[in-house]
């Protein structure tokens, strides 16, 4: 299962089709493989009215070669109804300028509540194309590992040096159980 915002599976009143999840991508090269979308998920909130607080998606994917893809590539911990204002890494593949979406990119450092939404913000510069990027708390940069806590949702133009996450309570909480579940 791949986390991501809800506008990454479902936007402007329908859901994506052709969905992929192509892990380790890197400058064109796709280590192990492209995972096509079994089914994708979102909060209520989102499907119903794409509430920016529940900017929260997931898709279970399909096996690959006869393999699941936690056997090929593992997975990360995911944490929710966090304390909301603690060191995290944000990741993306950013799009637009000086970006050009072929290499993974993150930003690291404390967040704070965020504006216009009850979610949370972080310093980080990354552009658009970098929507469901994971957020994680206790990352390892030795190891890779850490805890998935939040995704890259969205920009303020006036404040281009924050991005903002969803708050991972309860209904992200339902909606990875739902994942979990397909």
């Amino acid at each position: 299962m791949a986390h991501t915002a809800g506008h990454c599976v479902k936007l402007d009143g329908a859901f994506h089709t052709n969905w992929v999840f192509v892990p380790a991508y890197n400058n064109g090269s796709t280590p192990y493989g492209t995972w096509t979308a079994k089914k994708t998920y979102a909060t209520p909130q989102w499907v119903a009215s794409e509430d920016i607080n529940y900017d929260v998606g997931a898709a279970a994917v399909n096996p690959l070669n006869g393999q699941n893809l936690t056997d090929v590539v593992g997975g990360q911990g995911i944490a929710f109804n966090q304390a909301r204002d603690q060191n995290m890494y944000a990741f993306g593949y950013p799009a637009a300028a000086p970006y050009d979406g072929s290499k993974l990119i993150y930003c690291s450092g404390s967040t704070f509540d965020a504006l216009i939404s009850d979610g949370i913000g972080m310093t980080c510069d990354m552009t658009g194309g970098s929507s469901g990027g994971g957020w994680f708390l206790q990352f390892s940069e030795s190891t890779g590992a850490g805890i998935v806590n939040s995704v890259n949702s969205y920009k303020i133009n006036f404040i281009p040096t924050w991005m903002f996450g969803p708050y991972f309570g309860t209904d992200a909480q339902n909606v990875y159980t739902t994942a979990q579940a397909g």
